[in-house]
């Protein structure tokens, strides 16, 4: 069968499996360093992509496994390598823009990595900077290229700074103008010119973002949240933008399992549409389990590492087991796999794979990293 021709997903018709998620974290971690050592990913994007995103992984995971070493390093030694790499080709990276500004910009997701491993207050001044661009009416306000993800670094480097009250003063402070220029913005938020309503591009994307940064804001995005609720077909998904066409994508960018993860994440600041949040998870879920098993390599933006983390129990367990090294070489051995065009990283890659297998290895909760894991 020729990759043109794949269908979306294969059948989930086989009884539950279950793998050693410890070992899977090593194996996964030790192909990536392997197959994809620091010097060899290509610059550029930020968390999504590329050696940011690779370092960025390595930083959150040494802070789970204290003792793992990778090929006979520590994980913070990886860290540091991806990200040194990235930081040899800062002249390469044109900087945020109003077109981007989100969590895929260099420039700023080095700085608020940085400024939260060096606990640098100088450095969380310089990331506050860029509230010029993120603010400006044109910026766009979705999660991978606008202020939506830059309310994500803000929020992790606020976290990583717990007990410095001028620090999370001056985050809070900016995040309040970011937030007030995303509610600003006419209804519904667009990307592209298309009202997108997914976690990557949509609605759902911000509406997380905002809450999670500052749930005071909840209140006044419950109307937004009851709309998006009510895009829901009846099989489970969402559509990937409003007005809805054929029902058709179920991955974390565009369908129900990321609009699941992010359900998760912030229904507690929704007493009103408790009842239906938790309706529309159920149903959601559903679906995934029939129709989130995906022929693309697996990964966190558009493959079964994401969708896994949309589930619970033995189905969770269940999706990951198609995630490891041997099925991944035996389906596209069998060619019944669409190759990923960035293997390595961490949304479209085996960074991603790793980041899933961790959350099972130290039952974590379910959270999309550089997403809402903050």
């Amino acid at each position: 069968m020729s990759r043109a021709n794949l269908p979306r997903y294969f059948s989930n018709d086989q009884p539950p499996k279950h793998r050693d998620a410890h070992k899977q974290v090593i194996a996964s971690l030790t192909r990536l360093v392997n197959d994809h050592p620091p010097k060899s990913v290509a610059p550029g994007g930020g968390l999504y992509f590329g050696p940011v995103s690779i370092g960025y992984l390595f930083f959150v995971l040494q802070r789970v496994y204290d003792d793992l070493e990778i090929d006979g390093y520590t994980l913070d030694t990886w860290a540091a390598q991806y990200l040194a790499h990235a930081r040899n080709h800062m002249k390469e990276y044109p900087g945020p823009s109003m077109e981007r500004c989100g969590i895929s910009d260099d420039i700023m997701a080095m700085i608020a990595i940085e400024a939260a491993s060096n606990r640098d207050p100088e450095l969380i001044k310089d990331l506050c900077k860029f509230a010029d661009v993120t603010s400006d009416p044109e910026a766009g306000c979705e999660w991978l290229y606008g202020r939506a993800g830059y309310l994500y670094l803000l929020r992790f480097a606020k976290a990583c700074f717990p007990d410095d009250k001028q620090v999370a003063e001056m985050i809070d402070d900016t995040a309040d103008e970011v937030i007030e220029a995303i509610m600003d913005t006419p209804r519904p938020w667009k990307w592209h010119g298309k009202a997108y309503v997914g976690a990557v591009h949509g609605a759902i994307g911000i509406i997380t973002q905002i809450v999670l940064t500052d749930p005071s804001w909840a209140p006044q995005l419950e109307a937004d949240l009851g709309a998006l609720l009510s895009y829901q077909y009846d099989g489970g998904n969402w559509p990937s933008s409003i007005p809805p066409g054929r029902d058709r994508l179920v991955q974390v960018c565009h369908g129900a399992p990321g609009v699941i993860i992010s359900l998760e994440s912030i229904k507690h600041n929704f007493p009103k549409l408790q009842d239906k949040i938790e309706r529309a998870i159920t149903k959601g879920r559903e679906c995934v389990i029939e129709r989130g098993l995906l022929t693309k390599e697996p990964c966190l933006c558009h493959g079964i590492s994401g969708n896994a983390l949309a589930l619970e129990g033995e189905q969770f367990e269940h999706f990951l087991t198609f995630t490891t090294g041997h099925e991944i070489k035996a389906m596209d051995k069998e060619g019944l796999m669409e190759r990923s065009d960035d293997p390595a990283s961490l949304w479209t890659g085996e960074a991603g794979r790793a980041w899933a297998w961790a959350v099972a290895d130290k039952n974590l909760t379910k959270r999309l990293l550089g997403y809402n894991d903050v």
